[in-house]
């Protein structure tokens, strides 16, 4: 086969599902909003995603989508359904069926469980509308009648294509919704990439019983061996107040043992740096690093909303590249 053929046969196929996703989004009307009121209104009970073959697959997929965008469901076999799995499914549930015939053996006997149970409400994804799924359910979606990529109109293509968009659609309209942020998302991604960027300074900051903070009025007798025992190389200066006044790292150390003989009977508030570099907590790691490199320093005081001169943490470059975050 010629490369030629073989890069008109791809084409085909990309725009016969274009075509079909054209056709989808014609489709959106109120019956797509009714679907996504009836999962949004599931507060008590969970949502179960159901299909078979292909369109198993797909609702596999849809169940993931939620469940990371902040409507929590899981994927039933439609098979196993029959074989003792129904019992899955309970009182003030949501069922969604995704089937292109709405007509497949293996759901009757879910759609006929749902019917006896007027607490457990049914969502019909389906391209036929005399079929059993869509005329049992209580909030239907009528997919395009669509032709599938490549020959004989035999191989599940744009018909998946669509179930998986429509998915997506349902999913990101629940989301904004429920006003459902890059923050929540990262609390169900902790290891993801966006995740990663998304970590703040509170997420990643030394604090409590490891936090170096030390008097102002100590000598630097008792402070060196209270910075060896930390074993951060810096100690955060506060008043009696509890006020931030200063900081020391271990590079300021050196200087000042060369520039006294008897540094060691000085107080801390005689030799600190004053002001040290602050950032909020809730702020991004990332943007901690960018003050570090900019200002070619190690760590940062950390503050909480507008207490610029609280302590409540500190955050080291080490713990943020730790973190593969560059």
């Amino acid at each position: 086969m010629q490369k030629k053929n073989i890069k008109k046969i791809a084409k085909e196929v990309i725009n016969f599902e274009l075509s079909a996703l054209k056709n989808l989004s014609n489709n959106i009307d109120d019956s797509f909003v009714k679907v996504v009121q009836l999962i949004l209104s599931c507060k008590k009970g969970k949502i179960i995603i159901s299909g078979v073959g292909k369109s198993g697959i797909i609702a596999r997929k849809w169940a993931a989508t939620f469940s990371s965008t902040g409507t929590p469901s899981f994927y039933m076999d439609a098979s196993n359904a029959s074989h003792g799995d129904m019992g899955q499914i309970s009182s003030n549930d949501l069922v969604i069926l995704i089937s292109n015939s709405g007509e497949s053996n293996e759901l009757k006997n879910i759609i006929q469980y749902t019917s006896r149970n007027k607490n457990i409400k049914l969502i019909g994804i389906t391209s036929k509308k005399d079929s059993i799924l869509f005329k049992n359910s209580d909030a239907s979606f009528l997919m395009p009648d669509i032709r599938e990529a490549g020959p004989e109109n035999i191989v599940p293509t744009s018909s998946t294509i669509n179930q998986l968009a429509l998915g997506d659609a349902i999913a990101i309209s629940c989301m904004n919704y429920k006003n459902f942020t890059k923050y929540d998302f990262k609390k169900f991604h902790p290891s993801g990439t966006l995740s990663i960027k998304l970590k703040t300074v509170g997420d990643l900051m030394i604090k409590g019983k490891r936090l170096p903070i030390v008097n102002e009025n100590i000598k630097m007798k008792k402070a060196l061996g209270i910075i060896s025992n930390k074993k951060l190389g810096v100690l955060i200066i506060k008043k009696k107040t509890g006020y931030t006044s200063g900081i020391i790292t271990d590079g300021d150390l050196k200087r000042i043992a060369q520039k006294y003989d008897k540094f060691e009977e000085l107080q801390l508030k005689k030799i600190m740096k004053k002001n040290p570099v602050t950032i909020r907590e809730d702020a991004l790691a990332a943007s901690a690093l960018s003050i570090m490199n900019n200002m070619k320093i190690t760590s940062l005081c950390v503050h909480k909303k507008n207490k610029i001169r609280k302590t409540i943490g500190l955050i080291h470059m080490h713990d943020i590249l730790r973190s593969n975050i560059n």
